[in-house]
């Protein structure tokens, strides 16, 4: 086997766990919102105030189900919608405090769980995963780097 397939295999194996993991941990989740509401609000408290066509191009749904989702959320509290100073014309949906804190709770309970996990790792296996951080971080970056999904 040649060292470039032992690479792509190697690449393959890690995706394939990691895509595993993610999508086993979204599922343990809390289910009080859908994800695509759980995802909306987690982008604007990275990204800061967003369009509505900004946030379904990034959430992958249509504009009039984000329109939905953003007046859901906004009876519950969670996002506002306020003029854009720049240009008068422009809407933007911005988290509420509540959103924010909802956010840090559900990212809390996430990390928390994770933590739980580690902690029935083996010493070996703890030191192997501080050593990936690095490379878990860049990937992260990679990932946000990316943009939309198309």
């Amino acid at each position: 086997m040649s060292r470039q397939d032992a690479a792509r295999g190697a690449s393959a194996a890690v995706g394939a766990a990691l895509y595993g993991l993610a999508t086993r941990a979204a599922r343990r989740l809390p289910r009080d919102m859908s994800l695509t509401s759980a995802a909306t609000l987690a982008t604007l408290d990275r990204t800061g105030p967003r369009r509505i066509t900004d946030l379904a191009a990034v959430e992958g749904v249509t504009q009039p189900a984000m329109t939905a989702l953003v007046r859901n959320m906004e009876e519950a509290g969670l996002v506002e919608r306020r003029g854009d100073a720049s240009d008068k014309r422009v809407t933007l949906v911005c988290l509420t405090e509540a959103g924010a804190s909802y956010v840090r709770t559900r990212q809390q309970a996430g990390v928390y769980a994770f933590e739980r996990l580690i902690g029935e790792l083996t010493g070996d296996e703890i030191e192997a995963l501080v050593a990936a951080l690095p490379a878990l971080k860049h990937l992260a970056e990679l990932e946000s780097r990316e943009g939309p999904r198309q």
